[in-house]
């Protein structure tokens, strides 16, 4: 299937549900009153999704790449709040497993876009 538009994109599609996920942890309990942590966290996940639908509009593969890098390094820091929000209690651990899968996930299929662009 030929990507015609961003919201064609597996990598993009994943890294909405991400989000959603992270949105509905954060509103909760002693996360939400985190304010800090909850907007960089939320930050960082909306990063993945704008990247690459920002980097869907580039003129070229090469700066396309450039925009999966950098959704590659936003789901790397949704990984690393997660592991503040576990330290502080925030989240139980198997919310901590889930969300960190999940993110790995999506920069499974961002690492895998930027191969296929790139080839």
């Amino acid at each position: 299937m030929a990507i015609k538009r961003f919201e064609d994109i597996e990598a993009w599609k994943a890294a909405r549900e991400l989000t959603q996920a992270i949105y509905r942890l954060t509103a909760q309990g002693k996360f939400a009153k985190d304010f800090g942590l909850r907007d960089q966290i939320q930050r960082a996940a909306v990063s993945i999704m704008a990247n690459v639908s920002e980097g869907f509009d580039s003129n070229s593969d090469d700066e396309f790449v450039r925009f999966l890098r950098y959704a590659l390094r936003s789901g790397t820091e949704v990984q690393s709040h997660l592991y503040v929000a576990v330290d502080q209690q925030y989240i139980s651990e198997e919310n901590f497993n889930d969300l960190y899968k999940q993110a790995t996930e999506v920069k499974k299929l961002i690492s895998g876009f930027i191969r296929y662009l790139r080839s």
